[in-house]
C-alpha cells in the first residue's frame, strides 16, 4: 500500500510529481492563508530587513518601494534573499535563520539602523535580539497570516510542515498520530516537541528539500 503524504500547503506540480514519482500517494490542502495589507511608509531606516517571501512580496506592491532601491538589504531564507534580489535591490547580508541574521547584525552592523518588515504572527527572535543589543529598528506590519483548519478525513502517514503557524492550524482540525513529519526547519520542528517525535528537518529550508527528505526517507523504507 502506497504511504499517503499531506502537504500543509499546496504544491506546485512539479514538487508534487516528486512524490507521485516515488510511488507516494499525496493529499494537500493550504493550513495557512496570507494576506498583504496595505500600509503606511514613514520612517525607514538606513537598512532594511526581511524575514520571508511575503514581507518582500508585499513590500513591492507599496507605490514608494522603488524609491528604497540603493537601502541595504539583511534577509533570512535563501528564496527571501531571492525574491528581493530579482527586484533590484543588493542584500548585504543573509542567514538561513533569523538567530543567524541577528547574529551577524549584532557582530557587524550595531551603530546602524534597521526598518523591519514583518507579519502578524512573526516570531520573536530577531526584534527581541535586536532591543536586547540596544540596535535601534523598527517594524512595519505589511502581512497578515491567517489560520485556515482543514479537517483531514483520510489518515496521513507523513506530513510536510512549512512553517510553525500550519502545525498550529493542522493540530486544530486533525491528530498527527504515528505520521512522520517534515520541517521545513527548526523553528517549525519546535511546534511539535511534546506532540510528536518522529521529525525530519530540512537540510535547507526550502519546499524543495522537505519533498527530496521525504522521498528519501521513504526510498529507504523500501
Amino acid at each position: 500500500m502506497k504511504a499517503r503524504v499531506l502537504s500543509t500547503k499546496k504544491l506546485l506540480p512539479n514538487h508534487r510529481q516528486l512524490l507521485l514519482n516515488a510511488d507516494l500517494a499525496v493529499l494537500e490542502a493550504d493550513f495557512i492563508t496570507v494576506y498583504y495589507k496595505p500600509f503606511v511608509i514613514t520612517t525607514i531606516n538606513q537598512n532594511l530587513i526581511f524575514t520571508s517571501q511575503n514581507a518582500v512580496k508585499s513590500f513591492l506592491k507599496h507605490e514608494k518601494a522603488g524609491d528604497y532601491l540603493a537601502y541595504p538589504v539583511f534577509c533570512v531564507g535563501g528564496k527571501t534573499k531571492e525574491a528581493i534580489e530579482r527586484a533590484g535591490f543588493k542584500v548585504t547580508a543573509f542567514a538561513e535563520y533569523a538567530e543567524e541574521l541577528a547574529e551577524i547584525i549584532k557582530r557587524d552592523h550595531s551603530g546602524e539602523s534597521f526598518t523591519f518588515f514583518s507579519g502578524n504572527m512573526r516570531r520573536d527572535t530577531l526584534p527581541d535580539a535586536l532591543a536586547n543589543a540596544g540596535i535601534a529598528f523598527n517594524e512595519i506590519e505589511v502581512y497578515e497570516t491567517v489560520l485556515s483548519p482543514v479537517n483531514i478525513n483520510a489518515t496521513p502517514d507523513a506530513v510536510l510542515f512549512f512553517s510553525p503557524s500550519g502545525v498550529e492550524s493542522y493540530l486544530k482540525e486533525n491528530v498527527i498520530g504515528d505520521a512522520v513529519c517534515f520541517c521545513i526547519g527548526k523553528t517549525t520542528a519546535s511546534a511539535l516537541e511534546g506532540i510528536n517525535e518522529k521529525i525530519v528537518i530540512a537540510n535547507k529550508p526550502t519546499v524543495e528539500n522537505v519533498i527530496v527528505q521525504c522521498v528519501n526517507y521513504y526510498k529507504n523504507q523500501n
